[in-house]
């Protein structure tokens, strides 16, 4: 059987609405999130964390230090699941996840976090080219509306682009409910 790794990828404190950058959806994203933690923990499929923190304590997201970096406790880390931490948007950038996917022989990621088109299409993408199958969550994914050139974007409409794009060449794109189906 292949091994797969659960990736919660940047569920943190920064996305509610308490937080500098809140999400759409944060909170169905964060339920789903939990749900797909939970099934691999029971099944024993391995988990990963990614907690985001910005290199500079003058960042405006992400400070080092304050509770907003803090994973949320729906899906905080249990026994000895790593969290990865990372200053950049992809995962994979300047940090030991690729090590972690190695020593457990990853040849599957499962993703589930936030942004759907940052840090979970960055992250898909890098290990799609890496040759790791991958699967995203869609359910478990959120973010936030977009603006470029006067023409703002809903973010119902920025993740399904962004999930579109993934299932388009890169990852299966699944909900969580089809994850936890019974073995």
């Amino acid at each position: 059987m292949t091994q797969r790794t659960l990736i919660v990828i940047d569920l943190q404190n920064e996305y509610l609405p308490t937080g500098r950058l809140p999400l759409a959806g944060i909170d169905a994203a964060v339920a789903n999130a939990a749900a797909a933690l939970g099934h691999a923990r029971r099944i024993g499929i391995p988990v990963i964390h990614v907690r985001h923190e910005s290199a500079s304590a003058d960042a405006p997201i992400f400070v080092p230090g304050t509770d907003n970096v803090a994973i949320l406790p729906a899906v905080a880390p249990r026994g000895d699941e790593p969290v990865v931490v990372k200053h950049h948007v992809n995962a994979f950038r300047d940090t030991d996840l690729k090590g972690h996917l190695d020593a457990l022989g990853t040849e599957e990621l499962v993703i589930v976090g936030a942004m759907s088109h940052m840090c979970v299409q960055s992250c898909a993408r890098a290990a799609a080219d890496m040759g790791y199958r991958v699967t995203v969550l869609h359910d478990a994914c959120a973010t936030l509306d977009l603006t470029f050139d006067g023409v703002t974007t809903p973010a119902a409409q920025v993740h399904a682009a962004s999930m579109a794009s993934l299932a388009f060449a890169f990852a299966a794109v699944e909900s969580t409910a089809r994850f936890a189906l019974p073995a």
